[in-house]
């Protein structure tokens, strides 16, 4: 039944919680439309959603199956809209995002709460809009501003764009009183209703547009179609309107079935699955309100950064005054330099400051719900702190480890509540980076695991369950990544052939120059902990060895597996780098080939898929889903790959199999091979 206030028709999208645009609701749309326009009393329409979304766009749900493509879809249900005999106002507050944006641009008006905020994220899941967006939107707004909405994916503030032409009002009250004061003043002024498909664009400026967007693609975006595909429907703007919606609706359904958008579609799936504990785990979480970190040190400091901008109260502690200082300063001058930026508003930069203590008596920790040890990654000293946690914190407290590598269950038995402790592995920085591995210990209580999935999402992290195992999840897949890159190297390629066919895949760095960003030490002080278990008939390379013992530890000494100069890479490795990786082959009877880089990335990605099979049949991983969010919130794997796993299930299975088996039979002794079926088919 329409609700009809003085002659205006308001139609409320009813889809909780996001009204997102199914097919239910894309015919209640058209059938109160057509009940509105035969009623005589109705002068105009209003088309609004509720307080926290006017539409946040698709039914994600409904990608890929017959529901998606059944009428009426929503380019037809914005055609009936735009060609209504009765003005039709969108009144958008909370998020108009995708689908909804281009319903409410098929509207003959447009008006916006001042804390609306719009956008369309197709990209984001390797697609464009394929309702019009791409040739309503830059006739309202222009080309530049119309493709940095849509390129960008993140949506906007409506106080940000009021004066782009893309609302005809933003209010601070009512937003669908000012719709329909909207609807009144078209009903009655006699003209043609304003139409975002009539706006005029000069065709040469369209192409000059799109050409120059084009020329300033970067490379991770001329690999992903969806880009390139989003200035071919922007250049169709030159084009009559309904020539140029014909040419957005061919790219949009070229893009559906490719690798990319498939892969994005299942990530956007598979990471709110991560974030889930499986159903015989879960409980009810214990209640964090204030958490104590241990250790001032760069981890320490981003963990502590991360829990205050969560509005949650922090006690730093240390053992060193100096090193707590710094760990202070390096806090304050984060939240300045944010304040300095425009990032943060000061008043909040310093409500953050102020529920910061800094401590360096054991005593305070009495008082957190949660305490996170962040000191040095060695077992006896994370042993020797959790025991003075265990005889300061209150009974009740969840007690992290932030640990890399290590097994955590002797660092649990240091404390009389073994119960009480789990893995916490934040990502350096650790207030910048998503990802949170959440590591299950021998003794773990159920409720202290949802305890800290929960401090994740309220850290606006993504929380993954991970077994305790050497290296959990990612860094166990990471280090076989890197052995092979390192195998690589013995066989013929050098470090920036490795690095530059990777990042031609998607990667955002090379293995090695990631290794010369954190540091060639960090491995070499691990790997000589391992030296004595170590068994001499594996391959091993030690060309990063004999790198750090010529003092190249990377960009801090100004020399790694690259030169560095002024602090920048020299491209191509040195003689010196180079005498270093030919004598290695050498002592390992190679002769050096060429590899192309289709073989480089192959070998990498077939290593991760490898370490990943054998780590899910050890349960170190509840979900192969999870290995690759993982993978990619953590490590930088492209997302429109969609990960190890997700790549492996788009290889033919006895290709993939042989080429496992020929990577085994080069590594030789020590290398496992993975069983693939429970990978590939769970």
């Amino acid at each position: 039944m329409l609700d009809i206030r003085n002659g205006i028709a308001v139609i409320a999208l009813n889809n909780p919680p996001v009204n997102s645009l199914c097919h239910a609701l894309r015919e209640a749309i058209v059938q109160q439309l057509d009940a509105a326009l035969a009623d005589a009393t109705v002068r105009g329409i209003v088309l609004t959603g509720n307080e926290k979304a006017f539409s946040a766009g698709a039914d994600v749900t409904e990608f890929g199956t017959p529901r998606q493509l059944q009428e009426p879809i929503l380019r037809t249900v914005i055609a009936r809209i735009e060609a209504s005999s009765k003005p039709v106002v969108a009144a958008i507050a909370g998020v108009a995002l995708g689908g909804g944006l281009e319903l409410a641009l098929g509207c003959h008006g447009r008006v916006a709460h001042e804390k609306a905020r719009v956008g369309l994220p197709e990209i984001t899941l390797g697609l464009i809009p394929g309702a019009g967006a791409t040739q309503r939107l830059p006739r309202l707004i222009g080309m530049a501003a119309a493709h940095a909405l849509m390129s960008g994916g993140q949506p906007q503030g409506a106080r940000q764009l009021a004066q782009s032409g893309l609302f005809d009002d933003v209010v601070a009250g009512d937003v669908v009183g000012a719709a329909a004061a909207l609807v009144a003043k078209l009903a009655g002024n006699g003209q043609p209703y304003p139409r975002a498909r009539d706006g005029q664009l000069d065709a040469a400026e369209v192409q000059a547009a799109v050409d120059a967007q084009r020329a300033k693609l970067s490379a991770r975006q001329k690999v992903q179609p969806a880009y390139g595909a989003l200035l071919d429907a922007l250049a169709a703007c030159a084009l009559p309107f309904d020539e140029g919606m014909k040419k957005e609706r061919e790219l949009f359904l070229a893009l559906v079935p490719t690798t990319a958008a498939q892969a994005l579609r299942y990530q956007f799936k598979v990471e709110r699955e991560a974030t889930k504990l499986p159903a015989a785990l879960r409980a009810p979480a214990r209640e964090v309100r204030s958490i104590a970190v241990i250790g001032a040190g760069t981890m320490g400091s981003g963990i502590a950064i991360s829990a205050l901008d969560a509005g949650l109260a922090v006690l730093l502690l240390e053992q060193d005054a100096a090193a707590l200082e710094r760990g202070r300063q390096r806090i304050a001058d984060h939240y300045r330099d944010r304040v300095a930026a425009g990032k943060m508003a000061a008043q909040v930069a310093a409500a953050n400051e102020a529920r910061l203590q800094t401590s360096l008596e054991w005593e305070g920790l009495r008082q957190a719900d949660l305490v996170i040890e962040a000191v040095f990654e060695d077992m006896a000293v994370k042993q020797e702190v959790f025991r003075k946690i265990d005889a300061h914190a209150r009974a009740g407290a969840v007690l992290a480890t932030n640990t890399s590598y290590l097994d955590i269950d002797p660092i649990a038995e240091a404390t009389a509540r073994p119960q009480d402790v789990l893995g916490l592995h934040f990502f350096s920085p650790a207030n910048v980076m998503k990802l949170l591995e959440v590591v299950r210990g021998a003794k773990t209580a159920p409720d202290v695991l949802a305890t800290g999935m929960a401090l994740g999402a309220t850290l606006k992290k993504m929380p993954v369950l991970t077994g305790n195992a050497f290296g959990f999840i990612g860094n166990r897949i990471y280090n076989a990544y890197r052995r092979q890159c390192e195998f690589m190297l013995e066989d013929g390629a050098w470090p920036e052939d490795v690095d530059t066919a990777l990042t031609g895949l998607g990667f955002a760095m090379g293995p090695f120059a990631v290794a010369d960003l954190s540091g060639l030490d960090i491995a070499w002080r691990m790997r000589k902990a391992q030296a004595a278990t170590r068994d001499p008939r594996e391959r091993y390379v030690s060309i990063l060895d004999q790198l750090c013992e010529a003092g190249r530890l990377g960009r801090k000494t100004g020399a790694g597996y690259y030169a560095y100069v002024d602090g920048k890479q020299v491209k191509t490795t040195d003689a010196a780098v180079r005498d270093v990786i030919e004598q290695a082959s050498a002592q390992r009877g190679i002769t050096r080939r060429t590899l192309a880089p289709e073989e480089i990335q192959r070998r990498a990605l077939l290593a991760m898929v490898n370490e990943a099979a054998l780590l899910f049949a050890e349960g170190v991983a509840s979900r192969p889903s999870d290995i690759d969010v993982v993978l990619m919130q953590g490590y930088g794997f492209p997302r429109w790959e969609g990960g190890p796993v997700f790549w492996a299930r788009q290889q033919d299975r006895t290709q993939l199999e042989h080429d496992l088996q020929r990577l085994a039979d080069e590594a030789g002794f020590g290398f496992t091979l993975g069983n693939l079926d429970p990978l590939l088919s769970t």
